[in-house]
Formats: C-alpha cells, structure tokens, sequence
C-alpha cells in the first residue's frame, strides 16, 4: 500500500435547523469499524501514532479543532490537515502516520477496521522503512 491509496472521505450529514448530524456506518465505509477511540487534552507541541499498521485500517476525524497528520510509505511523505467533523481520512495498512499540531480542544477519533493488537503495530521507522521498500 502506498499514499496513493489515502484518501479524504466525505461523511454523510444530515442537516436541519437542530445542527448537524455526521454518520460513519455501513457502506460509507471501506471497512467494518472494529474499534473506535479518540485523544483529546493532547499538549500543545505534542506529537502522536508514530507508527504503522501491518493489517488495521484507519479512519481519522478531527471532530473538534484541528490538528495535521504526516503520512508516510516509505518513498514519499505527504502532509494531511484535518478540521472538519464531517471529513474522514482513510489510511490503509503500512502507511506510517504521525500527529501533530493540535489546536487548543482539538479531539480526534479515529475509526478502525481491527481490535488493538499491539503486535501489528510498526513501532520502529526504521524497521517501517525496511519493509516497505522490499
């Protein structure tokens, strides 16, 4: 896999005089979401992921504020901000990410296609390196 494959999603909403209504299910989705979580409280200059997928597939919202994600395969890297609750973006396995640049409040949550399993992470960019350039 490689940056070709990320890609910004555009989340359903539905709108009326009430507010907005952003929806992540089904066929929206290019995967089954088995795992969602979110950070939030993130300190100002803080970084996070730092890591790769070996098999989990992810989708990032920034459901409040805004930060940047550094996505990487190991030839090109590419730089990704998020700041709106109704766009999602698609991160395939073997793509490193990196967090960074939280506004004050900012909250992201991301959407995975796996239940954690810490042996499926690429921890090591070195490591990550080695292996996508087989």
């Amino acid at each position: 896999m490689g940056l070709e494959q990320v890609k910004t999603l555009e989340l359903p909403v539905v709108s009326d005089v009430r507010g907005n209504l952003a929806v992540a299910e089904g066929g929206a989705l290019p995967f089954a979401i088995a795992r969602a979580y979110w950070l939030y409280d993130v300190p100002s200059g803080s970084m996070r992921g730092g890591h790769a997928h070996k098999s989990n597939q992810q989708i990032l919202v920034a459901l409040s504020g805004s930060f940047d994600v550094v996505l990487d395969d190991g030839k090109a890297r590419r730089t990704v901000t998020l700041n709106r609750p109704d766009r999602g973006l698609y991160i395939p396995t073997g793509v490193w990410r990196e967090l960074e640049n939280f506004s004050a409040g900012a909250v992201c949550l991301a959407l995975a296609s796996e239940p954690y399993d810490e042996s499926e992470y690429v921890r090591d960019y070195g490591e990550f390196l080695a292996s996508a350039n087989r």
